[in-house]
């Protein structure tokens, strides 16, 4: 057993505090990156809490969300490349909330997100099923099921879109963009913290779930129950935050890799550096968003979208190096 030395332990007592406040310094910065100088007259106040509060803090949380879904969604599947949109969760969701506002015009947000929610948990309960009847378990098969099952269910939501002449509003929902987050309509995500803390309280038996359905039994632990709760859990994160802000992919498949490669599989440990991975990469890639065409934005989702990818094919390529 290797025995750490003084300054060892001060450097490993001192990173969590020093990522935060980088990341603390990453979020201010946020607040004063945009078109409208927050400075120019009596309004710059009022635009800072009306327009630039509510993005960031949505951003805050949004990061945290998906991060910590996609952490979730590994352990349960006992798979590095699986997360809410190699899932198929994220396309479930978006069923949901379609077919609420065509049955429901003028229905209120949460009723929409529930109606996503409760969409994204049925899909996601339909791909560990389906996982559950394939012997051939590789790295590989489970997030090519995932974006297979996905695809059907996006080809259905769009015939159902075209069919009812809601293509366009559809693809304006799920652009995965921060503009129209504003004071008022972005409160409900929220719950996501509720999620997230859920998911920190019930750490220990989602740790002993990933390691299979013999070991948790033996560990004490109700494999099922579990599995649900987890479900659930990353099903009301991917509804509600699909319903406020849109698509934001990969973002669960970057961070929970980067830490478990950094610092092992612990759960627990690693919660705290999953959220502020989570917030750092949705917010650098928001400011980069907004800088590089100033004064237009480009999504979130399309930057998200390339680093994604190439985090993606990284871990691909030093899979197969490592055997």
């Amino acid at each position: 057993m290797t025995t750490l030395t003084a300054p060892s332990r001060l450097r490993q007592r001192l990173a969590l505090p020093a990522a935060a406040l980088a990341v603390v310094a990453l979020v201010v910065c946020s607040l004063f990156v945009g078109v409208y100088d927050l400075r120019a007259g009596d309004l710059g106040a009022e635009m800072l809490w009306i327009t630039r509060v509510p993005r960031t803090v949505a951003l805050v949380l949004a990061g945290c969300a998906m991060a910590v879904s996609g952490l979730v969604m590994q352990l349960l599947t006992q798979n590095r490349f699986v997360e809410p949109t190699t899932t198929g969760t994220t396309e479930w969701a978006a069923l949901g909330l379609l077919v609420a506002v065509l049955l429901m015009p003028e229905s209120p947000l949460i009723v929409r997100m529930t109606f996503a929610s409760v969409a994204a948990f049925a899909g996601t309960l339909v791909f560990l099923a389906i996982l559950r009847r394939i012997r051939l378990r590789s790295s590989l098969i489970v997030p090519l099921i995932g974006i297979m099952l996905g695809a059907v269910v996006s080809s259905f939501t769009t015939y159902l879109a075209v069919s009812t002449n809601a293509l366009q509003m559809l693809g304006t929902w799920f652009l995965g963009s921060f503009t129209s987050v504003v004071r008022g309509r972005y409160e409900v995500l929220w719950i996501v913290g509720v999620v997230v803390v859920l998911v920190a309280l019930f750490a220990n038996r989602l740790t002993a779930a990933s390691l299979g359905q013999d070991v948790a039994t033996t560990l004490g632990v109700d494999y099922d129950r579990v599995l649900l709760l987890g479900t659930a859990l990353v099903a009301v994160a991917t509804g509600v935050t699909t319903v406020v802000v849109g698509f934001l992919p990969f973002l669960g498949l970057i961070v929970p890799n980067l830490i478990s490669m950094w610092r092992g599989d612990n759960l627990r440990a690693n919660l705290p550096w999953v959220c502020l991975g989570g917030v750092a990469i949705i917010v650098a890639c928001d400011i980069v968003g907004r800088v590089i065409r100033m004064p237009f934005e480009v999504p979130v989702s399309m930057i998200l979208g390339v680093l994604g990818a190439a985090v993606f094919i990284t871990l691909l390529l030093r899979q197969r190096a490592h055997g």
